[in-house]
């Protein structure tokens, strides 16, 4: 939908022909002209005006950082414009050029909603995804813990480095003297065989089948656990509250776990152990004892790295695309903190938490935004330590709308208003008016609830946004954030931040 409402005939000829005609009518009848002319000069000229106004007014702030989306890709969840050809800047940035003529008056303001006092310390930012535009920003550039929307960082990050087709492998190695190594490389759905929260997942079983067949009648002594893939040291976050431990939602992030380390496999919140490792380990030795594998029932389990190469047995996850659309509906933080030392680990560095934040700019610059100032301490989003700017967010979801470079993964994945994912259940009473029109990863942590992601708006402009309602309890914050989400939408292209 354009923006540009042209007219007939520009402003200075009309006031020229206004001002012609008022000086033949007053040297014919100078005083009928005070009457009747005068009032013709203040009807043309207040129209000229208004057209004046709409064509001086200053154009609204683009970004310094949008690049061009790749609106052909065939990843994109549905029809959008390309993003106008990207100008270079001074500063090396690039700004997409402005359609030619006057930009839209822009009238509608989210003002009030944005005034609620359930958004706490509030920071949003909205800019029309075709344009560049930036329509509203309320401490837009100020980086602040994101919540689970950092998990969309991570999920671009995953798949500009993993690529939607990677598999994460589990492997057994045969040692010497009677001993097995069970090797993990960071996948969390390996399961135990019976319910799990990751259908189609690998199983303890299927290597244990794997190394019956290679071994025979020959006997296991020994079974190694082998999660050396990353250092474990830090394997817990120190800003991560324990209840996400034992309530049940985050596990220690090691590289060996089954079942995402979930005392019920079936439950997606069910409590964790403080050593996946050794639950992996005994799991495993009764996945071996039930395939027939001699002495396997009575092998000791030894913590430690695999002195062999020899692998006698391999799963593997389902791809990368398929456990992002597992991740992003239901924020797993399980999937994001694996995908992200995954990452870490397939972009040459070492898999630490520390090392999070150079992969991440590393992979997003990729995209065409500027990660440049991002902090990363997690991959889950759950650690208020983490700094992302609502700016940075929106720009991100100019190339995930767009479906540029396989981020229609994601786009795809992300939860619809009213109807899909942890937003099924929101956007209700007068805010359903944007139900099934917000594709947004939503996030909450005990400091922060955000929402980040694009709109498509009453008057059919694409939208992106972010939004952080910082240091309001959860039941203030929700119905504060579908309020503002849904007064964007009504506004549109006409939104204006003042």
């Amino acid at each position: 939908m354009s923006d540009q409402q042209p007219a007939p005939r520009s402003v200075p000829d009309r006031l020229r022909h206004a001002l012609a005609a008022a000086r033949a009518s007053a040297a014919r009848r100078p005083v009928p002209w005070i009457a009747g002319g005068l009032a013709t000069v203040l009807v043309l000229g207040s129209g000229g005006a208004v057209a004046v106004a709409a064509a001086t007014m200053p154009s609204p702030r683009t970004s310094a950082a949008v690049a061009t989306a790749s609106a052909s890709s065939s990843n994109a969840p549905s029809a959008t414009p390309a993003a106008p050809t990207p100008t270079p800047t001074a500063t090396g940035r690039s700004v997409p050029e402005k359609p030619a003529g006057p930009s839209a008056l822009r009238t509608c303001t989210i003002t009030t909603a944005a005034s609620a006092s359930g958004l706490g310390a509030f920071e949003g930012y909205v800019m029309n995804a075709k344009t560049g535009e930036v329509l509203f920003s309320r401490n837009g550039d100020k980086a602040a813990q994101t919540g689970s929307v950092m998990k969309t960082l991570t999920t671009a990050t995953a798949l500009a480095v993993l690529g939607g087709d990677h598999r994460i492998p589990t492997t057994v190695t045969k040692e010497s003297g009677g001993a097995i190594a069970l090797v993990g490389h960071g996948d969390p759905t390996l399961s135990a065989g019976g319910a799990t929260v990751y259908p189609g997942a690998p199983t303890l079983g299927q290597l244990a089948q794997q190394v019956k067949a290679k071994l025979g009648d020959t006997p296991v002594t020994t079974i190694v656990t082998d999660d050396t893939y990353w250092n474990d040291a830090d394997a817990w976050d120190p800003t991560w509250p324990v209840s996400e431990r034992t309530i049940g939602y985050q596990p220690n992030v090691t590289a060996l776990m089954v079942d995402g380390d979930r005392a019920n496999p079936g439950a997606a919140t069910s409590p964790r152990s403080t050593d996946p490792v050794g639950r992996a380990g005994a799991l495993f030795r009764t996945a071996l004892a039930n395939a027939g594998v001699v002495g396997a029932a009575n092998a000791q389990v030894v913590k430690r790295a695999t002195t062999s190469t020899d692998t006698i047995a391999t799963v593997s996850s389902q791809p990368v695309s398929t456990l992002i659309g597992q991740m992003i509906p239901n924020s797993d933080n399980t999937l994001a903190e694996m995908l992200a030392r995954i990452s870490s680990k397939e972009s040459e560095s070492n898999g630490s938490a520390a090392s999070l934040t150079s992969v991440y700019q590393s992979a997003l610059k990729s995209y065409g935004v500027d990660p440049s100032g991002i902090v990363i301490k997690d991959g889950s989003g759950e650690s208020a330590a983490n700094a992302v700017s609502p700016n940075f967010v929106a720009h991100l979801m100019v190339q995930v709308a767009a479906g540029a470079k396989g981020l229609g993964t994601l786009a795809n994945a992300l939860p619809v208003s009213g109807q899909s994912g942890t937003l099924a259940s929101r956007f209700t009473g007068a805010n359903a008016v944007a139900r099934g029109k917000v594709h947004a990863k939503t996030g909450w942590i005990d400091s922060a609830n955000t929402l980040g992601g694009y709109i498509d708006a009453a008057d059919g402009t694409r939208l992106t946004f972010a939004f952080y309602a910082i240091g309001s309890s959860r039941a203030a914050a929700l119905p504060a954030l579908d309020a503002v989400t849904a007064a964007t939408y009504s506004c549109g292209s006409k939104l204006t931040g003042s």
